[in-house]
């Protein structure tokens, strides 16, 4: 597995699929706790005919690197890792905190995106009343009992409790400081006041039943863009892992023009 070391990082990437596929490479960017395996079904599906470029960003999945205190630093984490790939232009692709990097980036170099996929994400963070609460605890009580409230929260009702156990595992074996840091890194997050100004057509994509960052907010969020299209899937949080499929068709309409 290609890795990149970065400002005191390593950061674990995979670079598949044809140099001179269709279209520019997709580029992918995971959200807060996960890694580069939640985009495993795109990624098969789309490197058999074009570029596909995901990461694990720092201190997460194979990956190493400490928390950070804003989401920007973690855009030049991806923009450092386009250089070294010479990718002069992509589809950027990113989930919950990697959609808050991918605005970071499509903010700060529009001519490097040619088009942005937001998957349940948002511009400005704002909060459920529940994870408010979550918030206000967080720092006192235990860690894996923080995150196993979290990862619970990200799955829509009657989704199978061996599986979203698999993921809270997973969620808590990320480093302690890389969770909370980040974690404080979204809760500042906020660019609903400037996203007019990102011109490259965008897809929101968005679980109905998502209750971190509700369907509401994204619609509000929406009307800030000028070349939006947005798709809400049965689904909660974490679309990719619960409607991978549905996910993909709907990215293939997109960057195809069938939408």
């Amino acid at each position: 597995m290609p890795q990149l070391e970065v400002d005191g990082a390593v950061l674990t990437y995979d670079d598949e699929g044809p140099r001179d596929g269709e279209g520019v490479p997709l580029v992918f960017v995971h959200g807060w706790t996960a890694d580069r395996h939640r985009w495993d079904h795109q990624t098969e599906q789309f490197a058999v005919r074009r570029r596909v470029i995901r990461l694990d960003l720092r201190g997460h999945g194979e990956s190493t690197g400490a928390g950070v205190r804003a989401v920007g630093e973690l855009a030049d984490d991806v923009l450092a890792l386009l250089d070294h790939l010479e990718v002069d232009r992509c589809v950027l692709v990113g989930h919950s905190m990697g959609g808050m990097i991918a605005q970071t980036i499509a903010l700060a170099q529009p001519d490097r995106v040619e088009r942005l996929v937001l998957v349940d994400s948002i511009s400005r963070m704002t909060y459920s009343r529940g994870r408010g609460l979550l918030m206000a605890i967080s720092t006192r009580v235990p860690f894996k009992l923080f995150v196993a409230a979290n990862i619970k929260r990200a799955f829509s009702p009657g989704y199978p409790r061996e599986e979203v156990r698999k993921y809270i595992e997973a969620s808590a074996a990320t480093p302690k400081e890389v969770v909370m840091t980040d974690y404080g890194a979204m809760r500042a997050f906020d660019v609903l006041d400037r996203v007019g100004e990102i011109e490259a057509p965008t897809l929101l994509v968005h679980g109905y039943h998502d209750i971190q960052l509700p369907v509401q907010q994204m619609l509000r969020m929406a009307k800030a863009y000028p070349n939006a299209v947005v798709r809400i899937i049965d689904a909660g949080h974490e679309l990719p892992v619960e409607k991978p499929a549905e996910l993909t068709a709907a990215l293939d309409a997109f960057v195809t023009d069938r939408v």
